[in-house]
């Protein structure tokens, strides 16, 4: 009996995990969406030696942020490597992390008035339970 009882204390706590991590997971990207509609006039380009012309003023901006991993998906990763399979639960824990840096980037930029970021270029870093995403891009204001 007691056995049983582990079992579902295991289940409904693997329940709770799966529901409250994908409750936090899209809230975050509605925030997102709605972060890059706000920054979607800075344009933005990963070209390495691009050279507009007519620019005024440019300066380094970084965008870095953490993201940790819910437990769900810690699980469900373990037992997909397992069986060697892809780990596609992280994917969106890369995306929302890439998603989140170059906002917090554009977020630095608009907030010199510039209105464009160039070279943008990523960095990744393994945390303990998640992940540090760096992006950094030089931001430019254009003459008008």
């Amino acid at each position: 009996m007691l056995r049983h009882l582990d079992w579902l204390v295991a289940i409904v706590l693997f329940m709770i995990g799966w529901y409250f991590g994908t409750r936090a997971e899209r809230r975050h990207l509605a925030t997102l969406a709605a972060d890059e509609q706000k920054y979607r006039h800075i344009s933005l380009s990963s070209e390495r030696f691009y050279e507009p012309s007519y620019v005024s003023e440019s300066m380094l901006v970084v965008g870095s942020v953490v993201i940790a991993q819910d437990y769900f998906k810690t699980v469900v990763a373990g037992v997909l490597s397992l069986f060697g399979k892809n780990l596609t639960v992280y994917e969106s824990l890369l995306d929302r992390a890439r998603r989140e840096a170059v906002v917090r980037a554009k977020s630095q930029a608009a907030a010199r008035d510039f209105d464009a970021l160039y070279g943008l270029r990523f960095e990744m870093t393994e945390v303990e339970g998640g992940i540090e995403m760096l992006a950094y891009a030089v931001a430019v204001r254009s003459m008008r």
